[in-house]
């Protein structure tokens, strides 16, 4: 796998699982409740299953190819769900998050 298949295979993954996760088109049949519902709002979770689903079907795309491989499917997971999760930390509908912790951190007490 080169950068540019790790990268196109990541961003793809994290942009499929934030449509999904966070879409509005979705609003109406995305589940809330149950194990479903925990695992579609679950940026981590979401991306894993996006990943080896990206793996199972990259014979269809010229942009990445792997072997199936039960590794490789495992593999495809685990980076899907940290592209997907990192870029939900990082990013949100608003653009790149700014978080402010204000705990007292330097302030005298």
């Amino acid at each position: 796998m080169t950068l540019t298949e790790l990268l196109t295979f990541g961003t793809s993954s994290a942009g499929i699982t934030f449509i999904i996760v966070y879409g509005k088109i979705f609003d109406r049949i995305r589940p809330t409740k149950g194990w479903l519902g925990q695992l579609l709002s679950c940026t981590l979770c979401t991306g894993f299953w996006i990943g080896a689903f990206l793996c199972g079907i990259n014979d269809f795309t010229e942009l990445f190819s792997f072997n199936h491989t039960v590794a490789n499917y495992l593999l495809c997971g685990s980076i899907g769900s940290a592209f997907s999760y990192t870029f939900g930390s990082i990013m949100g509908d608003d653009g790149v998050r700014v978080e402010h912790n204000h705990n007292g951190i330097g302030k005298g007490v």
